[in-house]
């Protein structure tokens, strides 16, 4: 006969998982600008807690805004605790929904916390037979409630992933007495996020081996009272022994503070129908769209459906049929166009965001939103017509060198292994150089090296790259470590992946998505030939392995300088604009202006800095990066940073103007009319608000920049076929500002004179036909690998 399965109630600690979600979590924000962090880790939780412990009953408890029993008791109960946060109260106001959502009852009591809800309900379901009660909590004090395995607490260990299930015996093995004697210890000990005063004095071991010794804190005393000597024997001072003595009545109260009431006047009954089968997927998948917690929306659907119900299900039929229809990438451009955080939306998003219940009714209420938001030009223009060539560009793919590639991941690995065994060396220990814990016990212990960055939570330093190389110069392992780190990226990232990706004809096909970043530039991915290493002798050695097949060529075309000419034109700063209508070396012009001096004597020195300070400004930063990356004093960096807006006052009004207009109306337009919004603009958060700003003033910079590159893939597109040279010219990759393409050794001369004359066209042959003063410059190359092209 097989043995009944206990069912299990779980009893959700609202306010300590919400806490713990909202500190753990960075401030997320929806489209509207609404905090959504602590809601997202509530329902991640949720899923997490359904899914592992597969509750057959769930109820939440609540704290209420007002005070309890123990504050009339003791007014400094919880006295040391900040205010909560006005973000946090709105999403602890909100967080209801979230249970509502999952059909889970919530309960509060006035004049009680939530422990002493979860406390009562134990109290009243743990002698039911076949049930098991597991406490969901981020607050180690419900664990005084634990009772063998009948009664358990699932915390958080850290964040909102690193979780554990405490029975009775985990309890003891971590403290080394039983649970219910925490509020003992706690007595002892006393408690300071709670503000409980215990005894000054009293250490966690004094504690320990008080309460493990003599149990409750009442026989302790008994024993205290009657034989002195028996705690002593324990290992307690004599001065101590004073201390308990002296602040019996404290210790006695606060234990009481400590101890989870069992009697608060509530009322619930277990339903008749487990949750599993009340659970309504509907409103649950509303609340993802409402929040917009899109990651969550797979994990929602699957939540209780098997495979074969996900295969039987009608509207999973639809969707799958409505997959294949080349609809929905015109859809998901168009819904990512219209909200710009929306990055490479799937057809769920689409219809979740809309409200439809069909692809043709989504992609009808997009359009007529774009139409509303003055879009229509961007995705018409600019994004529909070069779908079906980005689509191409991903099955023509690009030839790569299988042989060089193998070559290369052998050479690799065998640098690896000379550099581990240097690293091991110089450590004077073996250990996992890929272990950021053990490598950070042999630096910062072991070596004794003192970096300058912050502990983690953990108390452990860092040892990312900024750290290292801070520390470069103070061990010759840290310069090991590094060049160890730089080769392994090399090989796992890139020739590994390659090798891996690679078809049969050894031609790469990875994806190109065009509405894969909020800025409007491409992403890449299976794998990302947008982060292709560019410098160095290791990444001419990478791009070498792409390579023209025989009879052909790989041309380049790449724009020059398109971000500092787009804010020229953006800004109509007049020092700007006819520096590049000179065709000057513009970092030269800037340099000049910079240390008043001719440009014929600037150095490389000056020139290298106002080539800093013009890409520092290009994207938003202040003093702080320019020193860094100047690697210079704070006072030269401001003087720097001061004299470039004073040499170019319409660049500074320009961005002011960028940060004013996103504080206003919420977003920012690039110059063809993009739009991209900054929901934490106005964010009572200092950090998210700086750097809301700093995005805000460089987004209409790259996004105009990512809009000439795609109006230019649709002219050269346009024009190439014009001059029949559709089955000679092949766009093999799109990476930053650069096209690349395969092209017969025949035509070779034709086809950089076409698309080089469409790439520096596209202000004209837009739709808004202006000539700008600041003229598009292409450089062009051929190579027979992408490595010789520059």
């Amino acid at each position: 006969m097989t043995k009944k399965k206990n069912k299990t109630l779980v009893l959700l600690d609202a306010h300590a998982i919400i806490h713990r979600a909202y500190h753990a979590l960075p401030a997320f924000t929806n489209t509207a600008g609404e905090p959504t962090g602590a809601l997202y880790g509530l329902t991640t939780m949720l899923l997490r807690i359904i899914t592992d412990l597969k509750p057959d009953y769930l109820v939440a408890a609540y704290d209420l805004p007002k005070p309890t029993f123990r504050h009339q008791a003791y007014e400094a109960y919880k006295g040391t605790r900040v205010k909560a946060d006005d973000e946090l109260k709105a999403q602890l106001t909100q967080s209801r929904e979230v249970f509502d959502a999952f059909g889970i009852p919530h309960i509060d009591a006035e004049g009680f916390e939530a422990d002493d809800v979860i406390g009562t309900l134990v109290e009243k379901f743990k002698k039911e037979k076949d049930l098991t009660i597991i406490i969901a909590s981020g607050d180690m004090d419900t664990l005084q409630l634990v009772e063998g395995n009948r009664v358990q607490v699932f915390t958080l260990k850290k964040g909102i992933t690193d979780t554990i299930l405490y029975t009775q015996a985990a309890v003891e093995e971590r403290y080394g007495f039983s649970p219910k004697l925490l509020v003992d210890y706690k007595g002892l000990r006393g408690d300071p996020s709670d503000n409980i005063i215990g005894i000054k004095g009293v250490g966690e071991k004094t504690a320990t081996t008080l309460v493990a010794t003599f149990g409750t804190l009442e026989s302790l005393y008994k024993v205290l009272k009657k034989n002195p000597e028996q705690v002593k024997a324990a290992g307690v001072s004599d001065r101590m022994v004073e201390l308990l003595k002296e602040h019996e009545s404290e210790a006695l109260f606060s234990k009481t503070l400590a101890t989870i009431r069992r009697d608060v006047p509530i009322t619930y009954t277990l339903p008749e129908q487990p949750f599993k089968e009340m659970f309504d997927s509907e409103r649950a998948l509303a609340l993802c769209a409402k929040f917009e917690f899109r990651s969550l929306i797979p994990r929602m659907k699957n939540l209780f459906a098997s495979e074969q119900e996900k295969k039987n299900d009608p509207e999973t039929i639809m969707i799958h049929a409505d997959a294949a229809n080349p609809l929905v990438r015109e859809a998901a451009v168009a819904l990512w166009v219209l909200h710009s955080d929306y990055t490479n939306p799937t057809l769920d998003d689409i219809l979740l965001v809309t409200k439809k219940e069909t692809l043709a009714d989504a992609y009808a209420y997009i359009c007529a939103e774009l139409d509303k938001q003055g879009l229509c030009e961007v995705f018409e223009q600019i994004e529909k017509p070069i779908i079906s060539l980005v689509e191409e560009m991903e099955q023509n793919g690009v030839l790569i060198d299988r042989e060089h590639f193998a070559r290369l991941a052998t050479e690799y690995q065998k640098t690896l292994a000379r550099l581990e065994t240097d690293i091991h060396a110089l450590a004077g220990v073996v250990f996992n150089i890929n272990s950021p814990k053990q490598m950070s016990e042999v630096l910062f212990t072991a070596l004794a090296l003192k970096p300058k960055g912050k502990r983690k939570e953990s108390g452990a330093y860092t040892t990312n790259a900024e750290t290292l190389e801070s520390l470069r110069d103070e061990h010759p392992i840290i310069p090991k470590i590094l060049e160890y780190r730089e080769y392994q990226k090399l090989l796992s990232t890139y020739i590994l992946t390659i090798l891996e990706k690679a078809g049969a004809d050894n031609r790469l096909h990875a994806k190109f998505l065009q509405n894969g970043t909020t800025t409007g530039r491409f992403s890449s991915v299976d794998p990302n030939l947008q982060n292709l290493p560019m410098r160095g002798e290791q990444g001419k050695t990478i791009r070498r392995g792409f390579i023209a097949p025989a009879g052909w060529s790989l041309l380049s075309c790449d724009y020059a300088q398109i971000e500092l000419r787009c804010l020229a034109i953006l800004s109509q700063d007049e020092k700007l604009i006819a520096s590049f209508q000179g065709n000057d070396d513009v970092h030269a012009t800037v340099a000049s202006y910079m240390f008043k001096i001719p440009v014929n004597e600037v150095t490389g020195d000056m020139r290298r800095k106002a080539k800093v300070i013009n890409f520092v400004i290009l994207y938003g930063m202040g003093v702080s990066a320019l020193q860094k990356n100047l690697n210079t004093s704070r006072a030269e960096a401001q003087q720097f940073y001061n004299e470039y807006f004073a040499t170019f006052p319409a660049v500074a009004a320009y961005l002011e103007s960028s940060k004013e207009a996103a504080r206003t109306v919420g977003y920012t337009k690039t110059y063809f009319g993009r739009k991209r919004s900054f929901p934490q603009i106005n964010s009572k958060l200092p950090f998210l608000r700086a750097l809301a700003e700093r995005t805000a003033m460089n987004a209409p910079i790259q996004g105009t920049s990512a809009d000439i590159i795609k109006l230019a893939i649709g002219f050269a597109a346009a024009d190439i076929d014009a001059a029949g040279l559709a089955d000679s010219v092949k766009l093999t990759m799109q990476i930053h500002d650069e096209l690349v393409y395969e092209v017969k050794e025949e035509v070779k001369e034709q086809a950089q004179t076409v698309i080089t004359r469409a790439m520096e066209g596209v202000f004209e042959r837009s739709w808004l036909g202006k000539k700008e003063a600041v003229p598009l410059r292409v450089s062009a190359s051929f190579g027979r690998t992408l490595g010789d092209v520059k």
